[in-house]
């Protein structure tokens, strides 16, 4: 009955998918949903909207690439229980927000407890599972962010309509509320490493002596940190995610509010597209996984990169119905591809257990596209007065990302 009994492993992955549900799809997805109605209720212009979506990103920049070291030295699960406390409540705390400096410092913190959480979640995949399963158990964890943009598409409209001008607050509330209670089943279940359980890896090869390398008991030294920032091609990988950070955040930030402010749709019409997206994008990072599990990390990331641009040229200049769902379905099947094949990516060239490490360090590159996205976006829309072409940038972006994809190389 033992040899019957369902490998941990797969209960610390569905944990990974409890905390990129509330790391993603509460702490920053919905933001896209609340903006429109921030925006009316605080009177920002699209410049500072984007500023507050760049200053999540910075405070999801910081500690991204910390969050990782920190949980390969302490282990994921104290990280992560401590980052979802955070965002549970600065994003209660962004309900109370009156002025532009409040509000900015409140979604700097909740992107603090955002990448610190996220990171080590996306990780747990190569902690837990060999190399031939890396990229389907990661695409699971990923999959917490569609089913998070899901949840909050169905949630985050009837509180905006419920509560009227101060329904935006409400919605950070609830949100809130749901990362905190997540926090503490993640701190109950989620272990760091399979050694924890006396466990070998998912679909690895039993063996009777520990991996070479660094001991089991041995935690990672700052000299073995060194291993990630020293190999050109973590470098490179870094360079490449750089490309998605910067294009996909463009799309993410202004798509409710193309469709509200400028094409004239309903708040709820923009929510039930924004949610259609989350539903189709739950299990593309499985999709995508598998598929770079087979067509390798370069050809799969190129092929991603490519979808993705369609989706954005789509959207900025098919301006009808059709063009819509078009784009927000390409979007949905591809959103989460990325993050997925460059975690299993890191795993695959610093290891399983320098994996949080290596995924942090090259999140800051991703983390420096997302700053510099929204800021770029919404000037480019207060300077035209249109969404067009922030829409046209984010997909020569990720065109360009697709070509450099190719030249990433297979690690030894």
């Amino acid at each position: 009955m033992a040899g019957k009994r369902i490998h941990y492993g797969w209960i610390v992955i569905a944990m990974g998918l409890l905390t990129a549900i509330a790391a993603h799809g509460f702490g920053r997805m919905a933001y896209t949903i609340i903006l429109p109605a921030m925006k009316d209720g605080l009177k920002f212009d699209y410049t500072q909207l984007g500023l507050l979506g760049t200053g999540n990103f910075i405070g999801y920049l910081a500690m991204a690439i910390i969050g990782g070291f920190l949980a390969a030295r302490f282990g994921t699960r104290i990280v992560i229980t401590l980052a979802l406390l955070l965002m549970g409540i600065t994003m209660i705390l962004t309900g109370l927000s009156q002025t532009f400096g409040f509000a900015f410092a409140m979604r700097l913190m909740t992107g603090l407890g955002n990448g610190a959480a996220y990171v080590p979640a996306m990780a747990l995949g190569s902690a837990w599972f060999a190399v031939r399963r890396r990229g389907f158990a990661t695409g699971i964890v990923s999959a917490g962010i569609g089913a998070g943009t899901l949840i909050s598409g169905l949630v985050v409209p009837p509180l905006l309509s419920s509560f009227g001008a101060e329904g935006w607050r409400t919605s950070w509330y609830v949100l809130g509320c749901a990362v905190i209670v997540i926090a503490v089943i993640v701190f109950v279940f989620v272990r760091s490493r399979p050694e924890e359980k006396g466990l070998q890896p998912v679909g690895d090869v039993p063996s009777q002596t520990p991996p070479a390398g660094i001991p089991h008991q041995k935690r990672a030294s700052s000299l073995a940190w060194g291993t990630v920032y020293s190999k050109g091609q973590v470098w490179y990988l870094g360079l490449v995610y750089f490309f998605y950070g910067m294009s996909y955040i463009i799309y993410m930030v202004f798509f409710a509010a193309y469709l509200v402010k400028e094409m004239g749709y309903s708040q709820a019409w923009a929510g039930s597209l924004w949610a259609m997206v989350g539903g189709l994008s739950i299990f593309c990072g499985v999709i995508w996984g598998g598929i770079s599990d087979r067509l390798g990390r370069s050809r799969g990331a190129a092929l991603a990169y490519l979808v993705l641009g369609i989706s954005y040229l789509v959207y900025a200049t098919l301006k009808m119905e059709t063009g819509f769902y078009i784009s927000a379905v390409l979007f949905g099947l591809t959103a989460w591809s990325i993050p997925t094949i460059m975690a299993a990516a890191a795993g695959d060239m610093v290891g399983p257990r320098l994996a949080p490490a290596g995924l942090g360090f090259i999140t800051l590159f991703f983390g420096i596209g997302q700053a510099l996205g929204p800021a770029l976006g919404g000037y480019l829309a207060d300077k035209t007065q249109s969404f067009t072409v922030p829409f046209l940038v984010a997909a020569g972006i990720s065109f360009a990302g697709a070509v450099f994809s190719l030249f990433l190389k297979r690690p030894r």
